[in-house]
């Protein structure tokens, strides 16, 4: 059975990117290696895996990394630090509930 993995790396800049793969090992490498100029984070080295997750259904995979791309700062942060509490807070509807920024 194949295994696909969605990653968070934290960037020199602080910023996050999110990706997908089938082998968190060498992907990581080749971010950290800067294999690929036209990458995000071909500029932001040196990078920290911060989070991943695997999956065993491709579709899956690519549907979490397109979501998580998607979210806030403040919400891959609370999945970083599997702070479930907060995630589920950050992913109501600001205007019902407010920026989740203003909550800290």
């Amino acid at each position: 059975m194949k295994t696909y993995f969605v990653y968070i790396l934290k960037c020199s800049d602080n910023s996050y990117y999110t990706g997908f793969t089938n082998d968190l090992e060498r992907r990581f490498g080749e971010h950290v290696s800067g294999k690929n100029k036209a990458c995000y984070t071909f500029n932001k080295r040196p990078l920290e895996l911060m989070w991943f997750e695997n999956f065993n259904e491709v579709l899956n995979a690519i549907a979490i990394e397109k979501q998580i791309k998607g979210w806030s700062r403040i919400k891959k942060e609370a999945l970083i630090t599997q702070d479930w509490d907060k995630l589920i807070l950050y992913s109501k509807n600001y205007t019902q509930f407010g920026n989740p920024n203003d909550l800290e």
